[in-house]
């Protein structure tokens, strides 16, 4: 069912889900959307997410590691190497967790406003608050 609004979209590509219909999974591979959803049929394929979502998870990331870089530093006072040893495998893990939801976010985005090919799709009007 197509959602009603953006937000329930984004989260249905957050999730790895269709946009549209919320059922079909968005990728076949860990980064590699599907040409077209299995369930409703939406083609995909005019997707262009390209780096976008790279530039989110490391927004994301760098906006969450630097308390803990400053707390780490102020009150532990560790040495560079333990700095390094803790925080390096721990933004990777973070900005690599991210990668995949921030694309499907991307995609969902696109589709819900009918960029680069997509169908701009809503549901119908409720006209019974009009007839009050």
């Amino acid at each position: 069912m197509i959602p009603a609004t953006f937000a329930q979209a984004a989260l249905r590509g957050i999730r790895g889900k269709c946009p549209r219909c919320g059922e079909g999974r968005l990728f076949g591979k860990w980064l590699k959307p599907l040409e077209h959803c299995p369930v409703c049929t939406l083609d995909l394929t005019p997707q262009r997410a390209d780096d976008f979502p790279a530039y989110i998870a490391i927004l994301v990331t760098g906006h969450l590691m630097a308390p803990l870089i400053i707390m780490l530093s102020l009150d532990f006072e560790l040495e560079p190497l333990a700095m390094v040893l803790i925080l390096v495998p721990l933004a990777l893990v973070m900005m690599l967790g991210m990668l995949q939801p921030a694309k499907g976010a991307v995609i969902a985005a696109q589709w819900w406003f009918g960029l680069h090919g997509f169908v701009k799709e809503r549901l119908p009007e409720d006209n019974a608050s009009d007839s009050m």
